[in-house]
């Protein structure tokens, strides 16, 4: 008996090295880089995949982005139901609509629930205060965030305003509105919101939301744009569960970001034990590199991320071929 228990350990032991080390793997389907027929936009998507499930975290700019490429690396959208929204910009929510019509043809759920931070149906003003206009930076392309929201409903979609670091699905969480404790805000500076006593405020997009997925090596921080602040975004994962910061992928709004902020991200980041990072959309190729080289990174572990860039379940990165 003991001979068999010895053996069945041994048997074992090779099967438990090789299990993943995260739930999802983790494909990028929109941002401004693409080759070989993809649709490269100024954007982010990224679809996650386990054996029970596929969510969609932002949606793209052009409707059919999403869509298109998708179709190109042979993923299956009907199997989407969650949807996470980063924040109210049209080049994170633009797709959603399309999503919603075409494919609950093929499953009554697909798509049909979406989930904001709180703040994201604000209605956006320019200077003058006059509302956003349609086609512009809201939600979806819409110039009024209400109108927006009521195009989804009667697509079918639901709604889930969170106010606070959530659950969503195994291993998975979204912060909700970021706490501003480092940076304050990181982003454009040309609209704004209306107070409580109706008088416009400049709109520090407070809807800025990540995710954060669990592994065995700590988290992997997913951002559509970072206007929160990639060290405060982190910091509200850390919240949830004191682990390292392993991964960050996505948009961090540092394309234009100076000496200074770039050597307090990056140190922050290397305290935090950051092993691999894929910088898209709004990042910055200087910013990916400048971060990667001050951490340590090796060149396997950093990526310029396009249309087709992949974290495997085991924190692989796999390149798009114009990486």
């Amino acid at each position: 008996m003991k001979k068999l228990s010895f053996l069945l350990l041994l048997i074992s032991i090779p099967f438990q090295s090789f299990a993943d080390l995260a739930k999802y793997e983790i494909t990028v389907l929109a941002t401004n880089i693409a080759n070989y027929g993809g649709f490269g936009e100024w954007s982010f998507s990224a679809l996650y995949e386990s054996g029970e499930e596929s969510i969609l975290f932002d949606t793209g700019f052009h409707e059919d982005t999403v869509i298109h490429n998708a179709q190109l690396l042979k993923k299956d959208l009907s199997k989407v139901e969650k949807v996470v929204l980063s924040h109210f910009h049209s080049d994170h929510t633009g797709g959603l609509l399309k999503l919603r019509k075409k494919y609950r043809i093929v499953n009554k759920k697909a798509f049909s629930k979406v989930f904001v931070a709180e703040g994201f149906f604000q209605q956006r003003f320019t200077k003058d205060g006059s509302k956003i206009k349609k086609n512009g930076v809201g939600p979806g392309g819409y110039g009024e965030a209400l109108i927006f929201k009521e195009e989804a409903e009667r697509l079918g979609i639901k709604f889930f305003i969170v106010d606070s670091n959530t659950e969503i699905s195994k291993d998975l969480f979204i912060t909700g509105p970021v706490k501003r404790k480092v940076e304050k805000y990181i982003g454009p500076e040309n609209l704004y919101v209306k107070d409580s006593n109706n008088q416009l405020q400049p709109d520090v997009i407070m809807d800025d939301q990540s995710m954060g997925m669990l592994t065995e090596k700590g988290w992997v921080m997913m951002s559509g744009c970072g206007h929160a602040g990639i060290i405060n975004s982190g910091e509200s994962l850390k919240e949830i569960k004191d682990l390292p910061i392993y991964g960050a992928m996505g948009g961090f709004h540092l394309w234009q970001a100076n000496e200074k902020t770039l050597t307090q991200t990056a140190k922050w980041l290397k305290k935090e034990g950051l092993g691999k990072f894929m910088g898209g959309h709004c990042t910055g190729i200087n910013a990916t590199r400048k971060i990667s080289d001050f951490v340590g990174l090796e060149r396997e572990d950093m990526s310029h991320t396009a249309v087709g860039s992949v974290l495997t379940k085991d924190l692989e990165i796999i390149r798009s071929s114009v990486e």
